[in-house]
């Protein structure tokens, strides 16, 4: 059997260019998918004659087994190699959107999407992998300052794309939208992607896979349902808490003794990668939970129109876009270490001026702001992991992708779930504190005509006043909690290094 051409070096890679338009193709399906379906929901309820909480398995399916699938992205590419995999995972991706579009009851499109998460979850780590080695490292900022733009735009521009598709199509075509970009994206990488080393034929972790895979799918059920099931009053929560940590425990525990773990121990050797794991998870706790705090507040507590809210919150990935460019030109010119705190302060910033915000702020001052946060976020997230991979060999990047990819969406779903909790909990509490001073015997409400508590009317109003102020104060904890969530991740950049020459771990091959 004949061997396969050598690897070029990255310095020497031909058709650069299409190779990074089709990675970033890639990395938009996957992250625009995380969010796209969201605005369609109500409209499959319908079609398919399903509740609220079996509609939600249609997002909670698909989150669940790319988490899942993520941990073995590096084994699959070391088994089969990474492009006949990424190839593969886009394909199959594409196949599984069209199944969803096409699906005709609830049990289908639950099943197509769990099959869809399954092959997006390679699909970020294979795009950041393959432009870190294809591009020398004096340029990687410009790399993954491209590489950052799909995975921070693509949540942001999902609701608004999926809206629009919904409301002027079909709910059908928020899926059927990806067959074009799929079929380009792998054509791209088929023709102009170099293969890289011989598949490997190590033997797959099976153990670890399904300790990790438990522990992972019920932590996922835990935190879509806890609030639902107010959470450790129930029986459920509480065996699929005992199950999650149960999981993560003996993954550690295999991990550390096993001879062939699924997630080699090496990677957390590189003090850098293992801070980095840290900041990502602080980072995805942010990434999104920040943007399902402004839908509600937007539409709830302000009172603007879908479409309004919609085209509101598109200038925070003009925030991202611009950081993102303007920080992956500085990143080789200075040291990344003060990018991301810089952003991380940004973030703060933003988080402080919301907790001022009330109902009648007028838009310039919203926009304003979530241009702040995305810029924000878009400085803290490409040179994070610029300083994250600089070390690590380049036989731990697919890997170690990977492991990135599972950490930050670990920690959205954690942030989601946490904040909409302490939100409700939070407006429960402040509405009976608030309320406790609106009875038929406070004379100043009574002389209030309309709000006057002892009439139907006026209770009703009054009810709706309190609550409206118990949510303000509820979002203003929230923002809170945020800041405290950001903070410490400053400090964290004390343990990171600045590597003072980058260029030696060029010596290895690609995989």
């Amino acid at each position: 059997m004949n061997a396969a051409p050598p690897t070029p070096s990255a310095e020497n890679v031909p058709h650069r260019t299409m190779i990074t338009i089709s990675a970033i193709g890639a990395t938009l399906l996957q992250s625009l998918d995380q969010t796209i379906a969201n605005v369609a929901l109500p409209y499959m309820q319908g079609s398919f004659s399903a509740s609220y909480d079996e509609i939600t398995w249609v997002l909670t399916s698909y989150i669940t087994a790319a988490a899942i699938m993520t941990a073995p992205v590096g084994w699959l590419a070391g088994r089969f190699g990474r492009k006949p995999l990424y190839i593969g995972c886009i394909i199959g991706f594409t196949i599984a959107s069209m199944l969803c579009g096409a699906a005709q009851s609830l049990t289908q499109i639950v099943a197509f999407r769990l099959l869809q998460g399954m092959f997006s979850a390679a699909l970020v780590p294979l795009s950041q992998t393959t432009l870190l080695d294809i591009y020398p490292h004096e340029r990687r900022g410009f790399a993954m300052a491209v590489w950052g733009m799909g995975v921070m735009i693509g949540p942001i521009m999902g609701p608004t794309l999926g809206g629009y598709l919904t409301e002027h199509y079909d709910w059908r075509w928020v899926f059927y939208i990806n067959l074009p970009f799929g079929l380009l994206a792998a054509a791209g990488l088929l023709i102009f992607l170099p293969h890289g080393r011989e598949p490997t034929g190590g033997r797959f972790d099976w153990l670890g896979f399904a300790v990790l895979s438990t522990g992972i799918g019920a932590l996922q059920l835990m935190l879509d349902r806890g609030q639902d099931l107010d959470w450790f009053s129930s029986r459920e929560i509480i065996v699929e808490a005992v199950l999650a940590g149960l999981g993560f425990y003996l993954f550690v525990v295999h991990m550390l003794s096993g001879r062939q773990p699924l997630i080699r121990p090496s990677l957390f050797r590189d003090v850098n990668f293992s801070t980095g794991l840290v900041m990502m998870f602080a980072v995805g706790t942010l990434l999104v939970s920040s943007l399902a705090l402004m839908t509600p507040w937007l539409q709830v507590l302000s009172d603007y129109p879908v479409e309004t809210a919609g085209l509101i919150m598109a200038p925070r990935g003009l925030g991202n876009f611009t950081s993102i460019m303007i920080s992956g030109r500085l990143v080789t010119r200075t040291d990344p270490r003060y990018l991301v705190g810089t952003g991380l302060v940004l973030l703060c910033l933003s988080f402080y001026i919301m907790t001022g915000w009330t109902p009648d702020i007028s838009q310039r001052d919203i926009i304003l702001t979530i241009i702040l946060q995305g810029a924000g976020l878009g400085m803290v997230f490409m040179p994070l992991q610029i300083l994250a991979f600089a070390t690590l060999p380049p036989s731990l990047r697919t890997e170690g992708a990977s492991l990135f990819s599972l950490l930050r969406n670990i920690g959205a779903a954690i942030g989601v779930s946490v904040t909409s909790t302490v939100l409700a909990r939070n407006t429960q509490a402040l509405h009976e504190v608030i309320g406790a001073s609106v009875t038929p015997f406070n004379r100043a409400l009574a002389a209030v005509g309309a709000y006057n508590p002892g009439t139907r009317q006026g209770a009703a109003l009054l009810d709706r006043v309190v609550n409206q102020q118990a949510e303000i104060i509820a979002y203003v904890n929230d923002y809170v909690l945020l800041i405290c969530t950001t903070l410490p991740a400053i400090l964290l950049l004390l343990l990171m290094r600045r590597p003072r020459n980058a260029s030696v771990i060029e010596a290895e091959p690609v995989e």
